[in-house]
């Protein structure tokens, strides 16, 4: 049976159709390239409207503790949202975080907010933060520091090697790796094709972080001293947190 083409576009059938193309040979790099990053969004884009769904006025839950992006590091007694599993709540929060305000004592992200666009997605989520979390509550943010790699430029070669081994071991991409500008590109790129990782989309240092934070109405910006309990200890390196309180 022919598909009924003569409603709005399907969000599916463009996720049908751009598999079709990739699994052509002949595609060339660059339109494979782009449709790989939109595969992933259609993807993406699945989870986010099942919970929308499920929950069209927002979490009926209110819980006190909540981790953004936490990925396969979940924090014991803390409520999870995130864009893939495993969480407790698969939800797109570039489209807001859906909860009620002034309800959360205590948030929590780490390598998540280089990852998505900014200014809107990063100023939006700056402002959602502030919206749900209660009066005094706190939102504890830990990035890639770009001020880390770009103060140490030119480094020595076995400050490049040390690097490359914490940040470059384990991938695919490692033998592509050599140089330390090489490094400062994964602060401000990462993987940019590839399957498993997300591209960093933005840099950001502790100045950066306390200007986005302020302007989206904290009271106050302060460094965070890394707690290996209630992050992943092996984010520390390299690393900058900051703790911000509404």
């Amino acid at each position: 049976m022919p598909r009924d083409i003569s409603g709005p576009p399907s969000i599916d059938l463009l996720g049908e159709q751009i598999a079709a193309l990739l699994a052509d040979p002949t595609l060339s790099h660059g339109l494979a390239r782009t449709l790989r990053a939109a595969a992933k969004e259609v993807e993406l884009n699945r989870y986010h409207r099942a919970s929308q769904r499920a929950w069209p006025n927002g979490l009926e839950q209110r819980p006190a503790k909540v981790q953004i992006g936490g990925g396969s590091h979940q924090i014991d007694g803390f409520f999870n949202i995130d864009l893939v599993p495993p969480a407790d709540l698969l939800w797109d929060v570039r489209e807001g975080i859906p909860l009620r305000d002034n309800t959360v004592e205590f948030m929590f992200s780490e390598h998540f907010l280089e990852h998505i666009d900014y200014p809107r997605s990063a100023k939006q989520y700056a402002r959602e933060a502030l919206r749900v979390l209660s009066s005094g509550g706190q939102l504890i943010t830990g990035v890639p520091d770009a001020s880390f790699v770009l103060n140490r430029y030119p480094a020595p070669p076995e400050q490049s090697a040390e690097m490359v081994e914490r940040w470059y071991a384990k991938r695919d991409c490692r033998e592509d790796i050599n140089t330390f500008l090489d490094l400062i590109n994964y602060v401000f790129r990462d993987q940019d094709d590839d399957p498993t990782y997300n591209p960093h989309l933005w840099a950001y240092d502790h100045e950066k972080l306390v200007q986005l934070f302020t302007e989206a109405g904290f009271t106050t910006v302060e460094p965070w001293t890394f707690d290996p309990t209630l992050a992943n200890p092996k984010r520390e390196w390299a690393s900058v947190y900051v703790i911000a309180t509404k």
